[in-house]
């Protein structure tokens, strides 16, 4: 059964996910936001989504554009979970799978590493 959390409740957890960013990283993050949405359009069970150029796909032609955005996406994340401590579990490794595509690792290397 899907966990039932308010809105307020889980942007907390997301911002909680952020804290737990080391201050390294969270320092090299350039041009991004992190945003909560209820679900993606296109993909509806997708947990999150990064748009945006990665830092390292950025060249000197890289300026005057909008942040990139880190969407995380609310209803598929709680409908996986069955309780809260779930949601908390899976809300911190989708956020930092999605950092890590602003840094431009891929899904590939970060199932090697555990975060898939």
């Amino acid at each position: 059964m899907p966990v039932d959390m308010t809105l307020a409740r889980f942007e907390e957890l997301v911002a909680e996910a952020l804290d737990e960013v080391p201050p390294q990283f969270a320092a090299a993050m350039d041009n991004v936001v992190v945003l909560v949405e209820e679900f993606n359009d296109e993909e509806p069970s997708i947990l999150g989504l990064y748009h945006g150029i990665a830092l390292t796909e950025r060249n000197s032609d890289y300026g005057g554009v909008l942040p990139d955005r880190i969407s995380i996406y609310r209803q598929p994340l709680l409908a996986m979970c069955s309780s809260e401590a779930e949601v908390v579990e899976e809300v911190l490794i989708t956020v930092v799978h999605e950092i890590a595509h602003h840094f431009g690792i891929d899904d590939a290397r970060l199932h090697e590493l555990g975060w898939g």
